[in-house]
This record gives structure tokens, sequence and C-alpha cells, in this order.
């Protein structure tokens, strides 16, 4: 019989998971305080179910699967369209985060110019080092599914980072 883990268990681990949280929420919704309320009701969530959390499983990829569900939840109660509601992510590099690689980098802009699908993706098998298994489960898609976007994702962001190298305002001539 596998073991259940109390929710004073899980209340006692989950903080050291906060961060990656916010920073999935983040990824998801781009905006922070929309980030900040998926982490709170990620936590209140777990807490309430803590008894279907099995000892010895792995409770990062349990909170990122629970995160998303409310994510989608949250989209689809809303009726978001693509777009609508975001904030781009050159309005999040401000002063804050100018000495930050994560935000000032180009290739975190071009991964959040990829379609919604393969940037969540992304983020879960690259950035937060989930196998391909791992992100299907969290995303609730077969790993197929997993395969295919980060395929469809690299050869996007190859084509990109090709077409920039080839465009003289990268080369720094003038148009």
């Amino acid at each position: 019989m596998e073991a259940k883990i109390s929710s004073e268990t899980i209340r006692k681990e989950i903080a050291q998971y906060l961060s990656r949280l916010w920073r999935y929420g983040l990824v998801l919704s781009h905006r922070r305080d929309v980030a900040d309320d998926l982490v709170q009701a990620t936590c209140v969530r777990a807490l309430e179910r803590a008894p279907q959390f099995i000892a010895g499983s792995r409770m990062d990829r349990w909170l990122f699967s629970i995160l998303h569900s409310i994510w989608i939840n949250e989209v689809r109660a809303q009726q978001i369209r693509r777009g609508q509601g975001f904030v781009d992510v050159d309005e999040l590099v401000g002063e804050e985060h100018s000495d930050d690689p994560i935000w000032s980098n180009d290739v975190m802009k071009r991964v959040n110019r990829l379609p919604e699908a393969q940037r969540n993706t992304v983020f879960l098998v690259y950035v937060e080092e989930l196998s391909y298994r791992e992100a299907a489960v969290v995303l609730n898609v077969p790993v197929g599914t997993v395969m295919s976007r980060l395929a469809t994702a690299r050869l996007t962001l190859a084509q990109d980072t090709a077409l920039q190298a080839s465009s003289p305002q990268f080369k720094g001539e003038k148009t």
C-alpha cells in the first residue's frame, strides 16, 4: 500500500518550491499578480488534497501539475484569447531586471514568441528539467505530444536565429 503524507508535512515542505511555482505561473500568465494568485491557489489545493500525494514521489512535479490544472481551468473559465490580458515580456524588463540575464536575454524573448503549448513544454523540460514523461503528466498530454512540441519549438527557434543572423540589422548594418 502506498504511504500518504499529511497536510502538515506538505505545509512544511511546500516553501522550498514557491519560487519555482511562481516562475512557472509567470511563464503561463505573463503577469506577476496572476502568478502570485496561481501559487496561492496551488498551495491551498495541495493542502486540501494532501492525502492524494504519494510518499516517495516528486512533490515538485505534483505541485506543477496542480498549478497547470488551475491555470487551464482559469483560462477556460474566463475564455481568455491568445494575447488578451497578457503583458509583453518587453514590458516586464525594467530597472529591477536589467542585470538579470534571464529577463534581458534575447533567447527568452524568442521563446516567449512561441505558441503557448510549445512555450510551456520548453519551460518544463529545459528550465525545470522535467523528463518528457513528467512534462506529459503535468500538461496532461501524451509523451509523443511533448516530443513533437519540443521538436517544433527547436525548429522555430533555429529558424528565428538563422533569420536574425542573416538580417542586416542584426549585423549592425543600416537598412
